[in-house]
Protein backbone atom coordinates (compact mmCIF):
# COMPACT_ATOMS: atom_id res chain seq x y z
CA UNK A 1 0.00 0.00 0.00
CA UNK A 2 0.96 3.77 -0.59
CA UNK A 3 1.87 5.33 2.43
CA UNK A 4 -0.53 8.06 3.87
CA UNK A 5 1.00 11.81 3.31
CA UNK A 6 0.23 14.11 5.48
CA UNK A 7 -0.17 18.14 5.01
CA UNK A 8 0.92 19.60 8.19
CA UNK A 9 3.65 18.07 10.84
CA UNK A 10 2.70 17.35 14.58
CA UNK A 11 5.27 18.03 17.19
CA UNK A 12 7.36 15.05 18.16
CA UNK A 13 8.54 14.92 21.96
CA UNK A 14 11.33 12.15 22.57
CA UNK A 15 11.58 11.15 25.97
CA UNK A 16 13.52 8.79 28.39
CA UNK A 17 14.60 5.40 29.35
CA UNK A 18 12.61 2.65 28.66
CA UNK A 19 9.63 4.50 27.25
CA UNK A 20 12.25 6.25 24.76
CA UNK A 21 13.30 2.46 23.58
CA UNK A 22 9.59 2.15 23.20
CA UNK A 23 8.76 4.94 21.06
CA UNK A 24 11.08 4.30 18.47
CA UNK A 25 10.23 0.87 18.40
CA UNK A 26 6.80 2.19 17.63
CA UNK A 27 7.58 4.42 14.79
CA UNK A 28 9.52 1.78 13.18
CA UNK A 29 6.90 -1.25 13.16
CA UNK A 30 3.60 0.73 13.36
CA UNK A 31 3.97 4.17 11.76
CA UNK A 32 6.95 4.86 9.44
CA UNK A 33 5.63 1.84 7.18
CA UNK A 34 2.39 3.23 6.76
CA UNK A 35 2.89 6.75 6.90
CA UNK A 36 5.06 9.49 5.19
CA UNK A 37 5.17 10.53 9.00
CA UNK A 38 6.00 14.57 9.29
CA UNK A 39 6.90 15.62 12.96
CA UNK A 40 9.03 18.62 14.21
CA UNK A 41 11.19 16.58 16.68
CA UNK A 42 12.32 17.51 20.31
CA UNK A 43 14.63 15.44 22.20
CA UNK A 44 13.07 16.19 25.74
CA UNK A 45 15.30 13.10 27.08
CA UNK A 46 17.05 14.36 30.12
CA UNK A 47 20.88 14.35 28.95
CA UNK A 48 19.55 17.03 26.21
CA UNK A 49 17.49 19.07 28.42
CA UNK A 50 20.07 19.75 30.65
CA UNK A 51 22.64 20.49 27.57
CA UNK A 52 19.74 23.37 26.76
CA UNK A 53 18.92 24.10 30.30
CA UNK A 54 15.64 23.29 29.14
CA UNK A 55 15.13 25.71 26.52
CA UNK A 56 14.33 22.57 24.88
CA UNK A 57 11.28 21.94 26.48
CA UNK A 58 9.74 25.77 26.06
CA UNK A 59 10.68 25.50 22.50
CA UNK A 60 9.02 21.96 22.23
CA UNK A 61 5.54 23.68 23.82
CA UNK A 62 5.53 27.06 21.88
CA UNK A 63 6.18 24.46 18.32
CA UNK A 64 2.94 23.24 19.63
CA UNK A 65 0.96 26.49 19.57
CA UNK A 66 2.04 26.87 16.20
CA UNK A 67 1.18 23.48 14.69
CA UNK A 68 -1.80 22.54 17.31
CA UNK A 69 -1.12 18.65 17.90
CA UNK A 70 1.71 17.41 19.58
CA UNK A 71 2.97 13.79 20.81
CA UNK A 72 4.78 13.11 23.92
CA UNK A 73 6.67 10.57 24.85
CA UNK A 74 6.91 10.02 28.97
CA UNK A 75 9.93 12.18 30.83
CA UNK A 76 12.27 12.09 33.81
CA UNK A 77 11.07 14.59 36.39
CA UNK A 78 14.77 14.91 38.32
CA UNK A 79 15.04 14.22 42.00
CA UNK A 80 18.12 14.42 44.11
CA UNK A 81 19.28 11.23 42.88
CA UNK A 82 18.75 11.67 39.11
CA UNK A 83 20.72 15.16 39.72
CA UNK A 84 23.61 12.58 41.23
CA UNK A 85 23.20 10.55 38.16
CA UNK A 86 22.89 12.76 36.05
CA UNK A 87 25.32 15.54 36.39
CA UNK A 88 22.21 17.98 35.82
CA UNK A 89 23.58 21.38 36.32
CA UNK A 90 19.50 22.02 37.52
CA UNK A 91 16.74 20.30 39.36
CA UNK A 92 14.90 21.06 36.49
CA UNK A 93 11.09 21.26 36.90
CA UNK A 94 8.97 18.92 35.51
CA UNK A 95 8.39 18.93 31.17
CA UNK A 96 4.96 18.34 31.49
CA UNK A 97 4.27 21.08 33.90
CA UNK A 98 6.31 23.74 31.95
CA UNK A 99 4.41 23.03 28.53
CA UNK A 100 0.91 22.29 30.43
CA UNK A 101 1.79 26.21 32.42
CA UNK A 102 2.73 27.31 28.54
CA UNK A 103 -0.49 26.01 26.93
CA UNK A 104 -2.61 26.49 29.65
CA UNK A 105 -4.93 23.57 29.27
CA UNK A 106 -6.66 20.97 30.81
CA UNK A 107 -5.58 17.32 30.41
CA UNK A 108 -8.57 14.47 30.30
CA UNK A 109 -8.00 11.39 31.20
CA UNK A 110 -9.81 7.99 30.71
CA UNK A 111 -8.68 4.25 31.11
CA UNK A 112 -8.73 2.53 27.76
CA UNK A 113 -11.30 -0.91 28.20
CA UNK A 114 -10.18 -4.11 26.66
CA UNK A 115 -11.77 -7.47 27.42
CA UNK A 116 -10.56 -9.43 29.57
CA UNK A 117 -8.99 -6.95 31.86
CA UNK A 118 -11.35 -6.64 34.31
CA UNK A 119 -11.65 -3.32 36.63
CA UNK A 120 -10.14 -3.92 40.23
CA UNK A 121 -13.34 -2.30 41.95
CA UNK A 122 -16.38 -4.69 41.12
CA UNK A 123 -18.88 -1.79 40.63
CA UNK A 124 -17.35 0.07 37.63
CA UNK A 125 -18.71 -0.81 34.76
CA UNK A 126 -17.63 2.33 32.64
CA UNK A 127 -15.14 4.67 32.26
CA UNK A 128 -14.13 7.65 34.47
CA UNK A 129 -12.73 10.41 32.69
CA UNK A 130 -10.28 12.32 34.91
CA UNK A 131 -10.44 15.99 34.09
CA UNK A 132 -7.22 17.70 35.36
CA UNK A 133 -6.49 21.30 35.53
CA UNK A 134 -2.82 21.68 34.13
CA UNK A 135 -1.80 25.12 35.67
CA UNK A 136 -0.17 26.41 39.15
CA UNK A 137 -0.60 25.19 42.30
CA UNK A 138 2.54 22.79 43.57
CA UNK A 139 4.07 22.09 39.97
CA UNK A 140 5.03 25.86 39.90
CA UNK A 141 5.58 26.33 43.45
CA UNK A 142 8.35 28.63 45.05
CA UNK A 143 10.51 26.52 47.97
CA UNK A 144 12.66 27.70 51.01
CA UNK A 145 14.18 25.36 53.19
CA UNK A 146 14.41 26.94 56.65
CA UNK A 147 17.45 27.11 58.48
CA UNK A 148 16.84 28.51 61.80
CA UNK A 149 14.24 30.66 64.11
CA UNK A 150 11.83 33.44 62.01
CA UNK A 151 8.88 34.58 60.36
CA UNK A 152 7.36 33.48 57.14
CA UNK A 153 5.20 35.12 55.35
CA UNK A 154 3.16 36.18 51.94
CA UNK A 155 3.76 39.30 50.52
CA UNK A 156 1.48 40.73 47.74
CA UNK A 157 2.97 43.93 46.40
CA UNK A 158 0.21 45.63 44.03
CA UNK A 159 0.81 47.76 40.85
CA UNK A 160 0.26 51.03 43.23
CA UNK A 161 2.92 50.13 45.61
CA UNK A 162 0.77 48.62 48.44
CA UNK A 163 1.59 45.96 50.39
CA UNK A 164 -0.92 42.66 51.79
CA UNK A 165 1.32 40.57 53.99
CA UNK A 166 0.08 37.73 56.01
CA UNK A 167 1.99 35.61 58.60
CA UNK A 168 2.16 31.37 57.74
CA UNK A 169 4.51 30.49 60.57
CA UNK A 170 6.90 31.55 63.39
CA UNK A 171 9.36 29.20 63.09
CA UNK A 172 11.38 28.09 66.46
CA UNK A 173 13.77 25.57 64.28
CA UNK A 174 14.28 24.79 61.10
CA UNK A 175 11.33 23.60 58.49
CA UNK A 176 10.75 24.40 55.08
CA UNK A 177 8.12 26.52 53.11
CA UNK A 178 6.53 26.10 50.00
CA UNK A 179 4.70 29.36 48.03
CA UNK A 180 1.87 28.43 45.60
CA UNK A 181 -0.73 30.11 43.31
CA UNK A 182 -3.14 30.58 41.24
CA UNK A 183 -5.05 32.88 38.61
CA UNK A 184 -8.90 33.38 37.99
CA UNK A 185 -8.30 33.22 34.12
CA UNK A 186 -6.62 30.00 34.02
CA UNK A 187 -9.40 27.96 36.58
CA UNK A 188 -12.10 29.64 34.12
CA UNK A 189 -10.49 28.16 31.00
CA UNK A 190 -10.07 24.92 33.32
CA UNK A 191 -13.90 24.62 34.02
CA UNK A 192 -14.96 25.52 31.07
CA UNK A 193 -12.88 23.27 29.44
CA UNK A 194 -14.54 20.40 31.41
CA UNK A 195 -18.15 21.90 30.97
CA UNK A 196 -17.84 21.62 27.47
CA UNK A 197 -15.89 18.44 27.94
CA UNK A 198 -18.69 17.37 29.58
CA UNK A 199 -21.81 17.97 27.07
CA UNK A 200 -19.68 16.26 24.31
CA UNK A 201 -19.58 13.67 26.27
CA UNK A 202 -22.85 13.95 27.50
CA UNK A 203 -21.85 12.65 30.83
CA UNK A 204 -22.58 14.20 34.07
CA UNK A 205 -19.25 16.21 35.89
CA UNK A 206 -18.16 16.74 39.45
CA UNK A 207 -15.76 18.62 40.79
CA UNK A 208 -14.13 18.15 43.87
CA UNK A 209 -11.78 20.00 45.92
CA UNK A 210 -11.08 20.94 50.08
CA UNK A 211 -12.57 24.28 50.31
CA UNK A 212 -13.53 23.33 54.13
CA UNK A 213 -9.38 23.53 54.85
CA UNK A 214 -8.40 25.97 51.93
CA UNK A 215 -11.16 28.46 52.31
CA UNK A 216 -9.65 30.97 49.80
CA UNK A 217 -7.19 28.93 47.47
CA UNK A 218 -9.74 26.17 46.78
CA UNK A 219 -13.33 28.10 47.59
CA UNK A 220 -11.99 30.10 44.65
CA UNK A 221 -12.29 27.28 42.35
CA UNK A 222 -15.58 25.88 43.61
CA UNK A 223 -17.38 29.79 43.23
CA UNK A 224 -15.41 30.08 39.70
CA UNK A 225 -16.84 26.57 38.68
CA UNK A 226 -20.37 27.25 39.91
CA UNK A 227 -20.71 31.32 38.51
CA UNK A 228 -20.11 29.43 35.20
CA UNK A 229 -22.14 26.64 35.90
CA UNK A 230 -25.22 29.54 36.83
CA UNK A 231 -24.36 31.76 33.67
CA UNK A 232 -23.52 30.03 30.90
CA UNK A 233 -24.18 25.75 31.57
CA UNK A 234 -27.23 25.31 33.58
CA UNK A 235 -29.50 25.64 30.59
CA UNK A 236 -27.26 23.33 28.01
CA UNK A 237 -26.75 20.84 30.75
CA UNK A 238 -30.62 20.52 31.73
CA UNK A 239 -31.29 20.11 28.34
CA UNK A 240 -28.94 17.23 27.45
CA UNK A 241 -29.92 15.49 30.74
CA UNK A 242 -26.83 15.91 32.58
CA UNK A 243 -26.09 17.31 36.43
CA UNK A 244 -23.17 19.00 37.36
CA UNK A 245 -22.48 19.22 40.85
CA UNK A 246 -19.10 19.77 43.85
CA UNK A 247 -18.61 18.24 46.93
CA UNK A 248 -15.46 17.72 49.10
CA UNK A 249 -12.71 15.57 47.62
CA UNK A 250 -12.71 12.89 50.65
CA UNK A 251 -16.67 12.82 49.52
CA UNK A 252 -15.69 12.41 46.51
CA UNK A 253 -13.61 9.59 46.61
CA UNK A 254 -15.68 7.96 48.63
CA UNK A 255 -18.73 8.39 45.82
CA UNK A 256 -16.06 7.06 43.17
CA UNK A 257 -15.88 3.87 44.59
CA UNK A 258 -19.16 3.04 45.06
CA UNK A 259 -20.21 4.51 41.40
CA UNK A 260 -20.76 2.62 38.35
CA UNK A 261 -18.61 5.06 36.55
CA UNK A 262 -19.40 6.89 33.14
CA UNK A 263 -18.86 10.10 34.04
CA UNK A 264 -16.45 13.12 34.35
CA UNK A 265 -14.07 14.27 37.23
CA UNK A 266 -12.54 17.19 37.34
CA UNK A 267 -9.41 17.57 39.85
CA UNK A 268 -7.06 20.57 40.53
CA UNK A 269 -3.33 20.01 39.71
CA UNK A 270 -2.01 17.41 41.89
CA UNK A 271 -5.33 15.83 42.68
CA UNK A 272 -5.81 14.55 39.34
CA UNK A 273 -1.99 13.68 39.16
CA UNK A 274 -2.72 11.37 41.93
CA UNK A 275 -6.61 10.19 41.37
CA UNK A 276 -5.62 9.57 37.75
CA UNK A 277 -2.55 7.16 38.53
CA UNK A 278 -4.94 5.94 41.35
CA UNK A 279 -8.00 5.51 38.68
CA UNK A 280 -5.68 3.65 35.64
CA UNK A 281 -4.20 0.80 38.18
CA UNK A 282 -7.68 0.32 39.48
CA UNK A 283 -8.99 0.00 35.87
CA UNK A 284 -6.03 -2.25 34.82
CA UNK A 285 -2.64 -0.61 34.55
CA UNK A 286 -0.88 2.64 35.04
CA UNK A 287 -0.08 1.63 30.87
CA UNK A 288 -3.66 1.71 29.84
CA UNK A 289 -4.71 5.09 29.86
CA UNK A 290 -5.33 8.03 27.36
CA UNK A 291 -3.77 11.44 28.07
CA UNK A 292 -4.50 14.75 25.82
CA UNK A 293 -4.06 18.26 27.17
CA UNK A 294 -6.57 20.45 25.79
CA UNK A 295 -5.71 24.44 25.80
CA UNK A 296 -8.00 27.08 25.59
CA UNK A 297 -6.72 28.04 21.63
CA UNK A 298 -7.43 24.24 20.52
CA UNK A 299 -3.96 23.11 20.86
CA UNK A 300 -4.04 19.20 21.57
CA UNK A 301 -0.64 17.27 23.37
CA UNK A 302 -1.57 13.82 23.34
CA UNK A 303 0.92 11.87 25.91
CA UNK A 304 0.93 8.43 27.82
CA UNK A 305 0.27 9.65 31.58
CA UNK A 306 2.38 6.71 33.52
CA UNK A 307 6.25 7.49 33.65
CA UNK A 308 10.01 5.83 32.14
CA UNK A 309 9.47 2.64 33.38
CA UNK A 310 13.16 2.83 35.04
CA UNK A 311 13.16 -0.62 36.41
CA UNK A 312 12.34 -1.94 32.58
CA UNK A 313 15.72 0.07 31.11
CA UNK A 314 18.07 -0.96 33.56
CA UNK A 315 17.06 -5.00 32.11
CA UNK A 316 17.15 -3.45 29.20
CA UNK A 317 20.64 -2.43 29.02
CA UNK A 318 21.83 -5.30 30.75
CA UNK A 319 20.64 -7.51 27.58
CA UNK A 320 17.45 -8.92 29.50
CA UNK A 321 14.38 -9.27 28.42
CA UNK A 322 11.28 -7.16 29.24
CA UNK A 323 7.85 -7.26 28.91
CA UNK A 324 6.75 -3.72 29.14
CA UNK A 325 3.13 -2.52 28.29
CA UNK A 326 3.32 0.02 24.94
CA UNK A 327 -0.16 0.64 24.94
CA UNK A 328 -0.84 4.08 26.45
CA UNK A 329 2.06 5.44 24.13
CA UNK A 330 0.35 3.64 20.82
CA UNK A 331 -2.87 5.38 21.76
CA UNK A 332 -0.88 8.99 22.74
CA UNK A 333 0.44 8.52 19.12
CA UNK A 334 -2.60 7.64 17.78
CA UNK A 335 -4.57 10.59 19.26
CA UNK A 336 -2.11 12.71 17.84
CA UNK A 337 -2.48 11.82 14.60
CA UNK A 338 -6.17 11.25 14.47
CA UNK A 339 -6.34 14.81 15.64
CA UNK A 340 -3.90 16.08 12.66
CA UNK A 341 -6.16 13.68 10.37
CA UNK A 342 -9.13 15.88 11.61
CA UNK A 343 -7.62 18.97 11.44
CA UNK A 344 -6.15 19.03 8.26
CA UNK A 345 -8.99 16.89 6.37
CA UNK A 346 -6.94 13.78 5.68
CA UNK A 347 -9.30 11.17 6.29
CA UNK A 348 -6.96 7.98 5.56
CA UNK A 349 -4.81 8.92 8.43
CA UNK A 350 -8.31 9.32 11.00
CA UNK A 351 -8.97 5.96 9.31
CA UNK A 352 -5.25 4.36 10.08
CA UNK A 353 -5.35 5.92 13.61
CA UNK A 354 -9.08 4.40 14.35
CA UNK A 355 -7.19 0.55 13.02
CA UNK A 356 -4.46 1.07 14.95
CA UNK A 357 -6.30 1.33 18.02
CA UNK A 358 -8.47 -1.49 17.21
CA UNK A 359 -5.53 -3.60 16.40
CA UNK A 360 -3.93 -3.27 19.17
CA UNK A 361 -7.07 -3.75 21.60
CA UNK A 362 -7.97 -6.93 19.49
CA UNK A 363 -4.34 -8.18 20.22
CA UNK A 364 -5.08 -8.07 23.99
CA UNK A 365 -8.58 -9.67 23.35
CA UNK A 366 -6.81 -12.29 21.59
CA UNK A 367 -4.74 -13.41 24.24
CA UNK A 368 -1.52 -11.60 23.57
CA UNK A 369 -0.43 -9.30 25.70
CA UNK A 370 2.62 -8.11 28.07
CA UNK A 371 3.34 -9.40 31.60
CA UNK A 372 1.38 -6.67 33.65
CA UNK A 373 -1.55 -7.51 31.80
CA UNK A 374 -0.63 -11.41 31.43
CA UNK A 375 -0.74 -11.45 35.41
CA UNK A 376 -4.52 -9.80 35.92
CA UNK A 377 -6.00 -11.36 32.02
CA UNK A 378 -9.23 -13.13 33.17
CA UNK A 379 -9.38 -14.87 29.20
CA UNK A 380 -8.84 -18.63 29.11
CA UNK A 381 -5.56 -18.43 26.77
CA UNK A 382 -2.78 -15.43 27.41
CA UNK A 383 0.37 -15.43 25.77
CA UNK A 384 2.83 -13.47 27.63
CA UNK A 385 4.61 -11.46 24.91
CA UNK A 386 8.15 -9.49 25.50
CA UNK A 387 8.00 -5.52 24.93
CA UNK A 388 8.75 -5.75 21.01
CA UNK A 389 7.02 -8.74 20.44
CA UNK A 390 3.81 -7.13 21.43
CA UNK A 391 4.00 -4.79 18.98
CA UNK A 392 5.18 -7.00 16.01
CA UNK A 393 1.69 -8.53 17.32
CA UNK A 394 0.05 -5.56 17.09
CA UNK A 395 1.57 -4.63 13.26
CA UNK A 396 0.16 -8.16 12.49
CA UNK A 397 -3.40 -7.73 13.29
CA UNK A 398 -2.99 -3.93 11.97
CA UNK A 399 -2.11 -5.41 8.53
CA UNK A 400 -4.99 -7.66 8.53
CA UNK A 401 -7.07 -4.91 9.39
CA UNK A 402 -6.04 -2.68 6.69
CA UNK A 403 -6.07 -5.59 4.15
CA UNK A 404 -9.79 -5.80 5.19
CA UNK A 405 -9.60 -8.84 7.24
Amino acid sequence: MSKIVMTTPLVEMDGDEMTRIIWQMIKDHLLLPYIDLKTEYYDLGLRHRDETEDQVTIDAAEATKKYGVAVKCATITPNVARMSEYNLKNMYKSPNATIRASLDGTVFRAPILVKGIEPYVRTWKKPITMARHAYGDVYKNSEIKIEGPGKAEIVFTAADGTETRKTIFDFKGPGIVQGIHNTDASIENFARACFQYALSQKEDLWFSCKDTISKTYDGNFKAIFQRLYDEEFKKPFEEAGITYFYTLIDDAVARVIRSEGGFIWALKNYDGDVQSDMSATAFGSLAMMTSVLVSPDGNYEYEAAHGTVQRHYYKHLKGEPTSTNSVATIFAWSGGLRKRGELDGIDDLVDFANALDRATLETIESGKMTGDLALISTLDHVEKLGTEEFILAVRARLDEILAGA
